[in-house]
């Protein structure tokens, strides 16, 4: 594990436990896989984590030649900042490791704000990743030849694998357990008490991502507005301003979608709210937020949020 002064702690922590737990679960399979061997590198020795806790690492070159190098987020949760980091000076040896690590063959894994300085060192140009659905806008922008699809909670490329905000570090590490032995995963899942999350959809709030540029806010506002009428993108346009080339443009750009998709998100973030705080018909949710009927609401709840109003409604309850 490739580790930095600020590494998140949680993030850490938790590919650690899920491997060691793993390595203890291995005696209740009767063809288990070889256990794993975690060694902590890093080209400054020992660092100290965003909470100020110490981690012992060694270099590169004195740890055991790698079959994995996983990159755990760091401390820094908003673009400006996390960008400035990695691109730093102080972190080219960092860029470096990673770099080489994949020029070599070794996979190459991270989870949260770690995907950037998996983008930063060049290693994920062509292929698909995944990121914290909050950073997306700004990945996006900054690593045009990434192929961004923040709505997964994991993805994987060739010899690369890439999981969502902080909390994916849990499903990261399963994830990699399963490549050694699925049912160890399910066992290590189950001990561990964690869920399959396929989808980071359900949590993206499109407002947030809307911020970072007027244009998108300017038509995540508009969508708001009018979100009980039949949405016609050249309305939208004409209200804002501007062509719908443009438009087409800055919602591509920034979020990777179309305008109609990125209208879809806020109407489904809004039916899940009704559906969770209102004892409204689903028939009823789904014209408020600009369906025709009940069946399009639920289809697209299940393709986009992996979820269904039942669920939404039983879950709301406890």
């Amino acid at each position: 594990m490739l580790v930095v002064d600020g590494v998140f702690d949680s993030g850490l922590a938790s590919v650690l436990d899920v491997l060691q737990t793993a390595n203890e679960l291995r005696g209740e399979l009767s063809q288990p896989p070889a256990p794993w061997q975690v060694t902590c590198v890093s080209p400054y020795g020992p660092v100290r984590t965003a909470a100020g806790h110490r981690v012992n690492a060694v270099a590169p070159e004195a740890a055991p030649g790698p079959d994995l190098l996983v990159v755990p987020g760091v401390g820094h949760r908003q673009p400006g900042p996390l960008t400035d980091w990695v691109s730093a000076p102080a972190q080219k040896a960092v860029r470096e490791i990673v770099a080489e690590t994949r020029a070599a063959g070794v996979p190459l894994a991270a989870a949260c704000t770690g995907t950037f300085v998996l983008a930063e060192s060049g290693v994920l140009d062509g292929l698909q990743a995944t990121t914290s659905w909050w950073l997306a806008p700004d990945f996006r922008q900054r690593y045009p030849q990434v192929a961004l699809d923040e709505t997964h909670m994991l993805t994987h490329a060739p010899g690369v694998t890439t999981a969502g905000a902080a909390m994916a570090h849990l499903d990261l590490a399963l994830a990699l357990v399963r490549e050694s032995s699925p049912p160890l995963a399910d066992l290590a899942a189950r001990y561990l008490v964690i869920d399959s999350r396929p989808t980071q959809a359900s949590y993206a709030i499109p407002g947030h991502l809307a911020r970072a540029d007027p244009t998108v806010g300017a038509y995540e506002r508009w969508v708001r507005e009018h979100l009980d009428q039949p949405l016609r993108i050249a309305d939208a346009a004409r209200a804002l301003g501007t062509s719908e080339r443009t438009l087409q443009r800055a919602l591509d750009r920034v979020m990777g979608v179309s305008p109609l998709r990125f209208a879809q998100s806020i109407r489904l973030e809004q039916a899940a709210h009704l559906l969770r705080t209102t004892d409204l018909p689903t028939e009823a949710v789904a014209r408020r937020v600009g369906y025709e009927n009940a069946t399009t609401l639920t289809s697209l709840l299940r393709e986009r949020r992996g979820t269904t109003p039942g669920r939404l409604r039983r879950n709301a309850a406890g």
